[in-house]
């Protein structure tokens, strides 16, 4: 991508409730390192030009100092703290990437990204202006009502797991973020991922790639556990 400045958005301030810790995920270790760690180090590997980091409301010291300079994570030119909810930090960090002419929106939580798939994307995004990283799902999906009952079984072929990072067009998504923000009342949308805000503020289409099963979110103590006994067999098959 000659000629245009790719940044890449690592969000970690999640506070990570269903993780039954009070220490964030992103920052719960995971063979020696932090969660954090791995997700970071990809983008250092990959052709990104920047990193923005977002964290949890004073942790921006600790991030640079036990994170960014421990490991030496050469590309985070900005730590910056984020909001409330997810959109309030995505859109902080879009503010602070202004300069960009594409941006990478990442899940901190999300530690098995590769530089591999990244550079991937960002040759896609440049094509389609806006598209993400998924997998098919590989269970039989079901819609249903709040007591509980079956409304419907939706066609397994059309549903796809949506993972990050997620790419745009730098100018499309801020601009989708500015209308977002503009409707009065925004918090009935509930907003789950960047991609959802694009379809609905841009009317423009995004394009599902390929990602891989391996890329988790560490949402819940299984995760961690899963993440776990990959790492060890990663590390076995590479001995």
């Amino acid at each position: 991508m000659k000629g245009s400045k790719v940044t890449a958005i690592v969000l970690a301030a999640g506070q990570g409730k269903r993780m039954n810790s009070t220490i964030a995920k992103q920052f719960l270790m995971l063979k020696d390192k932090p969660v954090l760690y791995y997700s970071l180090k990809a983008f250092e590997k990959s052709s990104v030009d920047e990193i923005i980091l977002v964290t949890g409301t004073g942790q921006t010291d600790d991030c640079k100092k036990d994170i960014i300079d421990f490991y030496q994570i050469n590309k985070v030119t900005h730590i910056i703290e984020g909001g409330k909810e997810r959109y309030n930090s995505v859109y902080n960090a879009l503010i602070c990437a202004e300069s960009s002419d594409y941006v990478l929106i990442h899940d901190g939580a999300r530690p098995f990204i590769t530089a591999e798939a990244i550079n991937h994307i960002m040759t896609q995004v440049k094509e389609y202006k806006a598209c993400i990283l998924g997998t098919p799902v590989k269970d039989t999906i079901k819609t249903v009502d709040s007591d509980g009952f079956i409304v419907s079984t939706p066609d397994r072929r059309t549903l796809w797991s949506a993972q990050t990072p997620q790419a745009f067009l730098y100018d499309e998504i801020r601009e989708a973020y500015e209308r977002f923000y503009k409707e009065e009342n925004n918090n009935d949308y509930a907003i789950t991922d960047d991609a959802m805000v694009y379809e609905t503020f841009m009317k423009q289409p995004v394009k599902m790639i390929m990602g891989d099963y391996q890329n988790i979110k560490i949402t819940v103590p299984e995760d961690l556990g899963y993440a776990k006994q990959y790492l060890e067999q990663a590390l076995l098959e590479n001995a």
